[in-house]
């Protein structure tokens, strides 16, 4: 393998994941700072998903790329990207990501696959690599690449931040944040076969207004997602729906004065751990083991593949052991991403308030 450059002008990070994932990415470009403090750090992202980077102190300039893009189109933007940069670390093993690096930088570093010998022209096109290992924990990637650039572990999640204080929020919103407790609650992922039941939503959302001020219901500007929680009818007086109308960088400076969070297993969940919220976090078919939240005092325990609630820090995962195949790690019990999935189903409201209780009663509600 080659050296890496001992001091890089420039270096990019390719992260060609959704939004989630970028978020998860962001620990590398915090190495990148922290080993090459001179060092000028670019992103390189799926349009749509720099939300996730909003206000980033680590990052000079996000650069995207359409998903799903022809090849002409991608190569087309790899030759604009070519050899602007000293350094590449490409965060997944995926096909157009090393290409992108490749393209992009004179060093790479990134992830191999297995031996297989139709995979093994990627490991050529890298200076330095480690195997992807699809077992672990997706946050714990980032320590290999840390690894591979000369620092022992990478840092912590970077959230986005619009700056927003509590007066600016107080203003937008029309309540103070300092001065009402309130919960966020995310009913709606980005796919349904995460989704958790409307009656579901709707006794957890009582069972909150019992011990706050106030529910925020976020969500994204989709029409989908809207009429979704039109039919959820989560509404009252102290019920405030913002979805579509906070930038994710606003919905994580809200996070802050937050007293609770509730969401199924999507980015939201992973910004509002990230953020320090007390999280409650609904999985179903996912492996916590590799999605569980990671808390922002990074508390780096790994989770069990399964049982009925977890907690690191101020974060708990919630499941539904009942069922054998829990988690299956699939798109629902139908295949595909409009799936039901029986084991949130059958999630119980019971299990769900459970877990967030002991969290209202530490923060004081």
């Amino acid at each position: 393998m080659s050296r890496l450059p001992a001091n890089p002008r420039r270096a990019l990070v390719v992260a060609l994941r959704y939004l989630g994932d970028v978020l998860l990415a962001t620990p590398v470009a915090s190495t990148l700072r922290r080993l090459y403090p001179d060092c000028v750090v670019d992103m390189l992202v799926f349009r749509g998903s720099e939300a996730a980077l909003e206000g980033n102190p680590d990052l000079n300039e996000v650069i995207t790329t359409r998903e799903g893009a022809p090849k002409g189109e991608r190569l087309a933007q790899m030759r604009a990207l070519w050899r602007r940069y000293d350094l590449a670390v490409v965060t997944s093993p995926g096909t157009p990501p090393v290409l992108f690096g490749f393209a992009a930088a004179r060093y790479r570093v990134g992830f191999a696959l297995d031996d297989r010998p139709a995979r093994r022209w990627k490991r050529a096109l890298l200076s330095k690599w480690c195997l992807f290992e699809p077992g672990a924990p997706r946050i714990a990637h980032n320590d290999q690449l840390a690894r591979l650039l000369g620092a022992p572990q990478a840092g912590p999640i970077v959230t986005p931040s619009a700056g927003a204080t509590a007066d600016d929020l107080r203003e937008r919103l029309g309540f103070d944040p300092r001065a009402e407790r309130f919960a966020v609650v995310h009913p709606s992922p980005r796919w349904r076969y995460k989704r958790w039941t409307d009656d579901g939503w709707r006794a957890l959302v009582g069972h909150l207004l019992q011990r706050l001020a106030r529910v925020v219901i976020t969500g994204g500007p989709d029409e989908a997602e809207r009429r979704y929680l039109d039919g959820l009818a989560l509404g009252g007086e102290r019920v405030q729906r913002v979805d579509g109308k906070l930038r994710l960088a606003e919905a994580a400076d809200l996070l802050r004065f937050a007293a609770l969070y509730v969401g199924p297993d999507t980015a939201m969940t992973h910004l509002a751990a990230a953020c320090g919220t007390p999280t409650v976090a609904l999985f179903g078919p996912t492996d916590p083991v590799l999605w569980g939240p990671t808390p922002a005092d990074g508390d780096r325990r790994p989770y069990a593949r399964v049982a009925p609630l977890q907690r690191r820090d101020k974060v708990i995962v919630v499941q539904n052991p009942s069922l054998p195949c829990v988690p299956c790690q699939l798109e629902g019990c139908d295949r595909h991403r409009e799936s039901r999935s029986e084991c949130l189903d059958t999630l119980p409201v019971a299990s769900v308030l459970a877990a967030l209780d002991p969290l209202l009663r530490e923060g004081g509600s």
